[in-house]
């Protein structure tokens, strides 16, 4: 399967930005799928994930309670709704998505997943 992310840009720290991840020439439905990220000089870090079915999801203490990951499968887009943004969530972002795991599957390991999307760039401006 193929991921190509979409809808990062620019905005003010208390802004709000959908991230999208359209996944081409696979089961998407088959993939549980995550978000990481990775800001200048720093190691990737885990964002959120979610399960094949869409009904179990992960997230970082960092953005819990501001941002949300869901899924359409009929689409095959996975999308994550960034509200309340603050400057140190600038930084490059990526979806991924791993190929195994029960339906309830979810994991914050960069490691499980086996496929990535390029980055799409997150800048928060105070």
């Amino acid at each position: 399967v193929r991921l190509v992310p979409s809808g990062g840009g620019s905005v003010q720290a208390g802004g709000s930005l959908r991230l999208s991840c359209s996944a081409s020439g696979g089961t998407f439905s088959r993939y549980a799928m995550g978000w990481f990220r990775q800001a200048p000089g720093k190691e990737r870090e885990f964002v959120a994930a979610i399960s094949r079915s869409g009904g179990d999801t992960q997230y970082a203490e960092s953005v819990k309670g501001r941002f949300t990951v869901s899924r359409d499968n009929a689409e095959n887009t996975v999308y994550l709704q960034m509200n309340s943004l603050k400057p140190e969530d600038t930084a490059t972002y990526y979806c991924a998505a791993a190929a195994w795991g029960s339906s309830s599957y979810t994991s914050p390991r960069s490691n499980d997943y086996g496929i990535w999307g390029q980055g799409t760039q997150v800048t928060v401006s105070s």
